[in-house]
């Protein structure tokens, strides 16, 4: 499960829009606002572009993608 609230919070520290970081990780923006929602879950290789777009280290990583 996301944590929703910390990977907004990230996104919106990195002025993004959120078409753009869908664009960059290869989905459509429904598709990555499911995932933002808990609807769908983020692939490894998502993860991956979105922590490096971001700048999110590896602690918020598991804050954020790895949440219980």
């Amino acid at each position: 499960m996301t944590n929703t609230a910390l990977l907004r919070k990230k996104i919106d520290e990195s002025g993004y829009k959120l078409r753009f970081i869908a664009k960059q990780i290869g989905i459509t923006y429904q598709g990555f606002l499911k995932k933002i929602n808990n609807e769908t879950e983020f692939k490894a290789k998502e993860i991956m572009i979105l922590c490096d777009l971001l700048k999110i280290d590896i602690q918020e990583k598991e804050l954020i993608f790895f949440y219980r």
